[in-house]
């Protein structure tokens, strides 16, 4: 190859990396813009309605959040062998992207509240959007007397109000290529409230997956559902053991995919 040609090369990569940026920067703008306004939208109707529509207000939020994968190029696949059920239910499912909080409240999970890291609050459009969708925000696990206060309060308010949340047993998003530690807070918050689990296996591929950036390509991104876990008789001297076969569950899983 010869001087040129390696110049001429070099032009097209810096060329396409200048490109990239130029995309993240804009679309990230844009997306920004869609939260934005969807806060200033929610913040009337919650006047309006006096802060006590919470299904509204996350039917917004998934039209909001739809509109953002749809900005993104980014396709939202569910595969599953019957309709989300109704009735409490804990869902969980693995942490990899940033695109996971948009593909969740994409889904509509039914009358579902989630957990979120309360370092969101700091971008306060979405603070304020989750907010208003009846969120749980956490603190970090070397707080945990403050954890278990937040895990105790949502478990009061769930159990008065029959609705379901999600939240992720890894806590923070796995970047390796691996399911990685299982918190116990989701299972206990199953335990004590005898409600189901309902896994959720995130399919994301390498090429569109933007990790913990906010670069996401144009692609398919797969919600396999799987199977209900019943946890009707679970205590909490087992809570170790059910924690470990949940996540052998999603490890199975997680190999076949990459099999």
């Amino acid at each position: 190859m010869n001087a040129a040609a390696t110049t001429s090369g070099a032009r097209a990569s810096g060329t396409r990396a200048a490109t990239g940026v130029t995309r993240a920067r804009v679309l990230g703008t844009l997306a920004g813009l869609i939260i934005t306004g969807t806060a200033v939208l929610l913040i009337p109707i919650g006047l309006i309605t006096g802060f006590r529509a919470r299904r509204l207000y996350s039917g917004v939020a998934r039209h909001a959040a739809r509109a953002i994968l749809r900005l993104y190029g980014v396709r939202l696949r569910v595969v599953q062998t019957a309709p989300f059920r109704h009735g409490q239910t804990i869902y969980i499912s693995n942490h990899t992207s940033t695109l996971d909080l948009f593909v969740l409240v994409a889904l509509g999970l039914p009358d579902c509240r989630f957990f979120l890291s309360g370092f969101l609050r700091k971008f306060v459009p979405l603070g304020v959007i989750a907010g208003m969708m009846g969120t749980f925000f956490t603190v970090p696990q070397d707080r945990p007397a403050e954890r278990r206060q937040i895990f105790a309060r949502a478990e009061r308010i769930l159990r008065r109000t029959g609705e379901s949340v999600y939240l992720s047993p890894e806590g923070g998003r796995i970047t390796t290529g691996e399911i990685g530690h299982f918190n116990k807070g989701a299972f206990h918050l199953a335990t004590n409230l005898q409600a189901p689990i309902v896994p959720l296996y995130f399919e994301i591929p390498r090429d569109v997956d933007p990790g913990r950036g906010y670069d996401a390509r144009p692609g398919a991104v797969t919600v396999h559902v799987l199977p209900a876990i019943e946890t009707r008789g679970w205590v909490l001297e087992d809570l170790l053991p059910n924690v470990a076969r949940v996540r052998e569950a999603f490890v199975a899983r997680h190999g076949a995919e990459h099999a």
